[in-house]
């Protein structure tokens, strides 16, 4: 059980986490090992305080050496799904069985919104999935369709072709090409998805020019909707909506950095950040409080 789970890895969980560590908590670090793209493109960032027309390359070095040099490491994998469970959240990732847990949570996912495909929100939670670990053992020996966006998918895949009688596989990859051989319940779809049909549930996976029947479809993306990565989050025109201490509308849950809107500036979102942190802190400090005197 954490204290805190930190949720992408670009300036304002970085900033986060540096907080948290000075403040001794034990935090969950989720993301990219490399950090953010977004930073290692920016051809010359002018206004963060203390660096002067600094690269993006050369400011994701500075972010590397500042993390290794206050001993925070990150674990590498994606958030799916994230359940509020009270007293503290239930994170499901795609690397590992058992999900990750902590009592409280900072969201500084960013601002990819994915493009999502015309069926898949009304058929979440009815044939729709985006976690395998979480839900592939309801579709033992059955066909379902996946759609595989980016080869850090592949180890998914592998675990839903074990489970399932049928995989049919819509991927934006080759993947031969990355050293991946299809199992030989796996059928690679060389088409593009076009939607979802169904009448109470998802059961027909329609493409370019074919349809297929299946039992259900897992979509397998770096980036979910945050409505739908943690059910009953509020939005507005697609960000998070935070009070002035970053705190979101359930409890224990905060967000930072471009996922709460405007501006998309490096200094705004590690300023959030480092609120973020000392939020999170205030909210445990509180809990800790409140169980001590339901104790006494």
């Amino acid at each position: 059980m954490y204290d805190v789970a930190i949720i992408g890895t670009g300036p304002a969980g970085i900033s986060a986490a540096l907080t948290l560590k000075l403040r001794n908590k034990n935090i969950l670090f989720l993301g990219q090992e490399s950090l953010s793209p977004k930073i290692q493109k920016a051809h010359l960032i002018q206004n963060y305080p203390g660096l002067p027309a600094i690269s993006g390359e050369k400011l994701q070095k500075a972010f590397t050496e500042h993390l290794a040099q206050m001993e925070i490491g990150i674990t590498s994998d994606s958030a799916k799904m994230i359940y509020a469970m009270g007293d503290y959240f239930s994170i499901s990732g795609t690397k590992q069985s058992q999900p990750y847990q902590a009592k409280s949570l900072i969201l500084a996912t960013g601002v990819n919104a994915p493009q999502t495909i015309p069926g898949e929100k009304e058929f979440l939670g009815r044939g729709v999935s985006y976690c395998a670990t979480c839900d592939g053992f309801f579709y033992k020996g059955k066909t379902i369709g996946v759609v595989a966006q980016g080869t850090e998918s592949i180890e998914e895949i592998k675990y839903l072709a074990e489970i399932a009688q049928k995989v049919l596989l819509v991927a934006d990859f080759a993947p031969d090409q990355h050293g991946f051989s299809l199992p030989q319940n796996v059928h690679l779809i060389e088409e593009k998805i076009e939607k979802i049909e169904g009448s109470q549930k998802a059961q027909k996976m329609v493409c370019t020019s074919s349809a297929f029947e299946i039992d259900g479809v897992f979509i397998l993306r770096q980036n979910v909707d945050l409505q739908v990565l943690v059910p009953g989050l509020a939005c507005g025109d697609g960000f998070i909506t935070v009070d002035k201490n970053m705190q979101t509308n359930i409890a224990g849950c905060f967000a930072c950095g471009d996922c709460t809107g405007k501006p998309f500036q490096y200094a705004k979102a590690a300023g959030e950040g480092n609120i973020a942190a000392h939020s999170a802190c205030t909210y445990l400090d509180a809990q800790k409080q409140a169980l001590q005197q339901a104790k006494n």
